[in-house]
């Protein structure tokens, strides 16, 4: 097979693959979107996953130290910012200032 050839066919494979890959997952999911256990997943998730990043990283905090402090602060932030807004992303950034804000400043050693 001259290059030619063998470059067109390389490129018509790689196309394939590469389409095939993309339309996959919604070919696959598309029976999944009336699942009641995919809407029940859906709007439990989010929460769970929050609950689980949250205890993943403030695990080893040493209670005992005044370093605690800024995540703690910025926690509560973050959870008076979402109930009083229901805005994950104001949520998100305005914890996140907290906690930069103190860990930087005040709590800095």
């Amino acid at each position: 097979m001259s290059d030619a050839r063998y470059a067109i066919a390389a490129v018509v494979v790689t196309a394939a693959v590469t389409w095939a890959l993309r339309a996959l997952p919604f070919a696959v999911l598309a029976p999944l979107r009336a699942s009641r256990t995919v809407h029940y997943l859906s709007t439990r998730m989010p929460a769970g996953v929050m609950v689980i990043l949250v205890v993943y990283c403030l695990r080893e905090l040493p209670l005992t130290e005044a370093r605690v402090l800024a995540p703690s602060a910025a926690l509560a932030v973050t959870i008076g910012l979402h109930l009083w807004r229901r805005n994950a992303l104001l949520s998100i950034l305005g914890g996140t200032a907290v906690h930069v804000v103190l860990a930087s400043t005040v709590f800095a050693h």
